[in-house]
């Protein structure tokens, strides 16, 4: 073999090597974890309730911020909190969509960014930070946290109160965040899937127990208020880094370099599944390739060009391995190549240099570790079944993370050759039709105070096998229609009201074949920025959502009313209607007439 291939080969080997044991240290300190201690429900709700703000920083979020609005407003289980929404002042769409959710929601504030945009995350989230402040000098009610979320997030109900419990010892609480589920063949968000799972089950409990910085999520972080404004005046009043693609990585060393105490709460399972932020990362791979590009520049180009490796010894042991995937992402194919060349050096005897074969034996064998360790943490989240495609996913992302690497790069130098600071390249978002679990009907009922535990108990005893809860309550004078609704309305995180007069167009009725509005008994009566919007006095169902979205290509986004507002619209807009029941009484009887 050439003597420089051999030494190229040697180098490499050696890199894997180190990269390996590295994650190997943790792996195996994850399996020794610290025991945490969690508050119990009492306490949590016993606590008092300091007053949040919700940010959530947008960009042609149009599509998905009603549905996130809707649905958070309606599960977070936690009274004292404000929603700012930040808004780019020419992102017409995302302003009507805003503006549409706050006038039924008097929690929700519009924050307009007074610049056109997108600028960055950072800068739309100091603009939010702004209005906040404003707020306060006209309501004369001061916001004690901050939590940050996308416009993509299913934040969990019980998360605020967590974060409201913690942040009395904590300045900075983080709760974990996990893609949702998808098909076994989305390799792409498969990857993501894995790749979460294992961050927040094991990476990030080891940093913490090692005493490693907390790097923000940028979704599900709670802020004490005292920390961000200490953290201001090391930045001209700015809270988060404008210039950064990854100010969340940054403020989570920030305020680890200040002195301030990070949590990093673990993740555990509920009745409703685990608690965490959910949401859908990028399912395509050019979607996922623009976003991992943006953690690479800002996380390991932006952070080594600002703080270099000038750091206590603890935490220029992390920046080595948040750094590290800028070389090893390049290395990937190589090491591939690495693995072959040992094996024809087995093959061929002497034609490889001897050291190769068991060199790649130590390499697949800690390749092998690596995957069972991923394996583990994937099905501790969504399954063995699912764990069992780690090895093709970590082939997939190996690809998918070399070509990330590369325009990150390129992108990098290129605005460092311009003089011009990285632009906010932004990543499409998508919003769940159905969520995958949601809390029972019943415990919602009793959450809310509209049924007492023990009526309860005794419907669910008592009811055929065949009625569903709401109607044997409704039937039975324990619940009224009202109150049913306004909890199915909670659960699916959907509006509920009839829409006024004015935002009802005939045209729109005729979007659906009038047998699939009879047959699902929905109402199509308006369509907007390429949304179609649904009257429907049931939750819709998967089986809905997916029939629907087969028929028309526009987003689909429903609305709960009561059966006789649907009657009335329905008559109105020329349906026959025939009442069916106590809860699901509306049937549309023929299509439209005339």
């Amino acid at each position: 073999m050439n003597h420089w291939a051999a030494w190229g080969l040697a180098a490499l080997a050696l890199w894997m090597l180190v990269s390996g044991l590295d994650d190997l240290l943790i792996g195996f300190v994850s399996l020794f974890p610290k025991p945490f201690r969690w508050p119990s429900e009492a306490e949590t709700e016993a606590a008092v309730e300091r007053r949040i703000a919700i940010f959530v920083p947008l960009w042609n979020e149009h599509r998905v911020i009603g549905r996130m609005l809707e649905r958070n407003l309606a599960a977070i289980e936690y009274s004292n909190f404000d929603v700012f929404a930040g808004v780019y002042r020419n992102d017409f769409a995302t302003l009507r969509a805003v503006k549409e959710v706050l006038s039924r929601h008097p929690r929700v504030h519009l924050a307009i960014v007074p610049r056109d945009g997108p600028t960055s995350k950072g800068d739309c989230l100091n603009a939010v930070w702004a209005h906040m402040l404003e707020h306060e000098v006209r309501s004369g009610k001061r916001f004690e946290i901050v939590i940050t979320h996308d416009a993509e997030d299913l934040v969990h109900p019980q998360a605020p109160r967590l974060i409201n419990w913690f942040s009395r010892a904590y300045q900075m609480v983080q709760i974990p965040v996990l893609a949702l589920p998808t098909p076994l063949g989305e390799l792409t968000h498969g990857l993501y899937c894995n790749e979460f799972a294992e961050f927040q089950t094991k990476d990030i409990p080891v940093r913490q127990r090692m005493g490693g910085f907390l790097p923000s999520n940028g979704v599900g972080t709670g802020f004490e208020r005292a920390a961000l404004e200490r953290l201001a005046e090391t930045r001209q009043g700015r809270i988060f880094a404008p210039e950064c693609l990854t100010e969340d990585y940054e403020n989570g060393f920030a305020l680890h370099a200040l002195g301030y105490r990070q949590i990093f709460v673990p993740l555990r399972f509920a009745g409703a599944g685990p608690v965490a932020t959910r949401e859908y990362f990028p399912r395509r791979w050019r979607a996922a390739v623009r976003q991992r590009s943006r953690w690479v520049a800002g996380i390991a180009l932006q952070g080594w060009q600002k703080h270099g490796w000038r750091a206590p010894w603890r935490q220029v042991y992390w920046f080595w391995r948040d750094r590290k995937g800028l070389v090893g992402n390049l290395l990937s194919p190589f090491a591939n190549g690495l693995f072959l060349c040992g094996l024809a050096g087995w093959r061929m005897g002497s034609a490889m240099p001897p050291w190769l074969a068991p060199a790649c034996a130590a390499l697949l064998a800690l390749s092998m570790v690596q995957m069972a360790f991923r394996a583990r943490s994937g099905a501790a989240v969504y399954g063995w079944r699912f764990a069992a495609g780690v090895p093709m996913r970590m082939l997939w992302g190996n690809a998918l993370n070399w070509l990330a690497t590369v325009v990150a790069l390129r992108q990098f130098f290129a605005a460092a050759w311009r003089n011009r600071a990285l632009a906010w390249n932004k990543t499409e978002h998508a919003y769940p039709a159905v969520e995958e679990k949601r809390l029972l009907l019943g415990e919602l009922l009793v959450r809310m105070r509209a049924l007492p535990r023990e009526d309860l108990e005794a419907a669910i005893a008592a009811k055929p096998d065949r009625v569903r809860l709401g109607e044997y309550l409704i039937t039975g004078r324990k619940l009224t229609q009202a109150d049913l609704y306004r909890a199915l309305s909670n659960q699916a995180g959907i509006p509920l009201g009839a829409p006024a007069a004015g935002e009802v167009d005939r045209a729109a009725t005729r979007a659906l074949p009038g047998e699939t509005v009879w047959r699902w008994r929905v109402l199509p009566y308006r369509i907007r920025d390429g949304q179609l919007h649904l009257l429907t006095t049931e939750v819709p169902s998967l089986e809905m959502t997916r029939e629907l979205a087969g028929i028309s290509t526009l987003d689909l986004r429903f609305r709960l009313v009561l059966p006789e507002e649907f009657e009335t619209l329905a008559r109105q807009c020329g349906f026959r209607i025939q009442r069916r029941g106590p809860v699901q009484e509306a049937g549309i009887q023929g299509t439209k007439a005339g």
